[in-house]
């Protein structure tokens, strides 16, 4: 069986996975750099590349144990190459662009966007496209028609934050480690989400577009008191922390599905895929199915370990090769997102 090395470098996880023809994951490792990010409550760029300097080449041989093969068994290698941080890409992609020349196998850039939308056909094992596409992580907030594994139409996006990225501020404000989401969503299970009132942007506007600075500033306000008010905020107890906390993920939540389902109208499309980090909530995939069942759609979320960053949705490599789409050695990294 023809086998597949899957590099992914995007921001703060190194990983690397190998994959069979038939999308059969043998093997998939990763490395997270959580720790190193943790005391600055975000990802750092320079110090995201230099780990994985130092953890691609042990997180490679990993995989390939893990699978039982060696380099001398690979078909092709498969890396992202957008979008991401530059440093961390340009990792990736020297070390796959090293083994395919050494190798005289194929080189194969992946986008990293489209692998968490595939994500979903592993988990259906079966073609989950055409489809509407939505990517929610701490980067993307991103819906998509897409009508094959690699042909996307960006239909709307976050014009700030992402959705993501604002699970992991408020969790800042709320005192919680890095990285918030998971936290957030623990500490929400206490609370109560009707408890603080929080503005949702776009709820009722026909564009498809995103926004969750004003909710995270929102959620500021609630904690710390709005400036120049002389009203005082509640105490900040375990309580009302976690109130705001379940407040926050609801609204955070019916702001994503009432976009989701505009999308879904607005396409006609019958099946729904969702990747990436905050597709791992579960009142987010509760609220998803509720949707989908309301509709009529067909709804393939990806498994909660290939929502966050992970090499094995690299597996839409396998559609690249077998059209015959592979990168040249001189192939660079595009940070931005595929429009």
């Amino acid at each position: 069986m023809p086998l597949l090395l899957a590099l992914e470098t995007s921001c703060d996880e190194t990983a690397a996975a190998v994959i069979d023809q038939d999308r059969c994951v043998l093997s998939n490792i990763v490395a997270t750099q959580h720790t190193l990010h943790e005391r600055f409550g975000g990802v750092v760029p320079e110090i995201a590349s230099r780990a994985h300097v130092e953890r691609v080449l042990p997180v490679i041989d990993e995989a390939l144990k893990n699978a039982g093969t060696s380099l001398g068994e690979l078909t092709a290698i498969a890396v992202a190459t957008q979008p991401g941080l530059v440093g961390s890409l340009l990792v990736g992609l020297t070390a796959a662009k090293s083994l395919a020349w050494a190798l005289n196998i194929p080189l194969l850039a992946i986008n990293h966007v489209a692998a968490h939308l595939y994500a979903c056909r592993l988990s259906a094992g079966a073609d989950a496209f055409p489809c509407v596409g939505f990517v929610v992580s701490g980067g993307h907030t991103h819906l998509y028609d897409c009508q094959s594994p690699v042909e996307f139409q960006l239909l709307g996006a976050t014009i700030d934050d992402a959705a993501g990225e604002a699970f992991d501020k408020v969790g800042q404000i709320l005192g919680l480690d890095y990285p918030g989401g998971p936290l957030i969503e623990a500490l929400a299970c206490n609370g109560n989400p009707q408890a603080v009132a929080l503005p949702r942007s776009f709820l009722h506007d026909p564009q498809l577009k995103f926004s969750f600075s004003g909710l995270k500033t929102a959620v500021l306000y609630a904690t710390r008191g709005t400036p120049g008010s002389r009203e005082i905020p509640p105490p900040l107890t375990d309580q009302r922390r976690a109130d705001i906390a379940a407040s926050f993920q609801a609204a955070a939540i019916d702001i994503l599905i009432r976009k989701c389902e505009q999308a879904l109208v607005q396409t006609g499309r019958n099946t729904l895929c969702v990747g990436g980090g905050v597709a791992a909530n579960s009142v987010f995939r509760v609220a998803l199915q509720e949707l989908c069942t309301r509709r009529d759609i067909r709804l393939i979320i990806a498994p909660r370990e290939f929502c966050t960053d992970n090499a094995a949705m690299g597996a839409i490599g396998w559609e690249l090769y077998e059209r015959g789409l592979f990168a040249p050695l001189d192939a660079d990294v595009t940070p931005g997102l595929m429009r």
